[in-house]
């Protein structure tokens, strides 16, 4: 027999749904101004958390301002330089990326008057690593992206202390055991092991701390460097130059704005379709030419004179 509609079913979305996708604050802070009774629902002071509305039909006010709806959803890339943490705030006061995206940088970029949205990370990237990080404000989509079940391949390139033998680099593409959560950390006595996914690993560049390409379909904290420990190497520098069909092609510290077509590849991916990445890697996706060494006792010659 079919289910009938429940009339007293609630309608709407959740307030602090509401109050993140217009920009406001994020839904734990949304839930905190709540709580405090700064938001007012059709006339009435509303301090429960479970509380729905309609958007498009109840007047909403935060601290007396009228809410006009969502924001409308925005989509870019930022190459994170080392010495940013991947945070929209820091109680250790260290340079975060959201101050990649401040009000001088925005008006070189999107123009004078234009207001960027309130816009979080998708995932992240450790203090001392760079490279490509997306930012958005379309919670959905950066939920999709960042479970790893979304199987969203993310390239890097690695540069490790000490020359890796073959067998060494076989192990990392079969999958490796590794510590679980943080570095060193022991839960309950013990070290909570798990096996990492196999990746793509390629040598791109050869000598003493030799550079390597590495692919992954996983994100645990800090995988990389607990890779490259197990196997005997330190990693000294890791830039992210791939995410889904997306490949970084801005410089260090600086942004732009996903095309249409970047955002439907970005979905695809979350929904575990293959996406094609492109073939021919900008400057910001591949490592500088060595620089020659200076050849010693080596003189210009002098001019004769007459």
């Amino acid at each position: 027999m079919p289910s009938t509609p429940n009339p007293e079913a609630p309608k709407g979305d959740r307030l602090q749904k509401i109050l993140a996708q217009a920009g406001i604050a994020s839904r734990r802070a949304a839930e905190a101004i709540i709580l405090e009774g700064r938001v007012i629902v059709n006339g009435k002071v509303v301090t429960e958390l479970g509380t729905r509305a309609d958007a498009t039909r109840d007047h909403i006010r935060v601290d007396g301002k009228l809410l006009h709806g969502p924001e409308p959803q925005r989509y870019f890339m930022v190459n994170k330089p080392r010495g940013y943490v991947t945070t929209t705030d820091d109680p250790e006061h260290r340079p975060t990326v959201m101050q990649l995206l401040g009000q001088d940088a925005q008006k070189k970029t999107v123009g004078e008057h234009m207001k960027l949205p309130r816009l979080y990370p998708v995932g992240r990237l450790d203090y001392l690593s760079e490279g490509l990080l997306l930012m958005t404000n379309d919670g959905e989509l950066a939920n999709r992206l960042s479970k790893a079940a979304a199987g969203v391949e993310k390239t890097y390139l690695v540069k490790v202390s000490g020359a890796p033998t073959d067998q060494a680099i076989d192990q990392l593409r079969r999958g490796i055991m590794i510590d679980r959560g943080r570095l060193n950390e022991v839960r309950s006595g013990r070290r909570d092991r798990v096996l990492t996914q196999p990746a793509k690993v390629e040598q791109v560049r050869r000598g003493e701390n030799p550079w390597f390409e590495v692919t992954l379909t996983e994100g645990r904290n800090r995988q990389l460097r607990k890779m490259f420990e197990e196997i005997g190497h330190h990693v000294e520098k890791i830039r992210r130059i791939g995410y889904g069909a997306l490949v970084l092609d801005v410089p260090p510290g600086a942004f732009r704005e996903l095309t249409t077509g970047e955002v439907q590849a970005l979905s695809r991916a979350a929904a575990g379709k293959k996406v094609e990445r492109k073939k021919t890697l900008p400057e910001a996706a591949t490592l500088k030419k060595p620089v020659p060494p200076k050849r010693r006792g080596f003189n210009k010659p002098r001019k004769h004179t007459s």
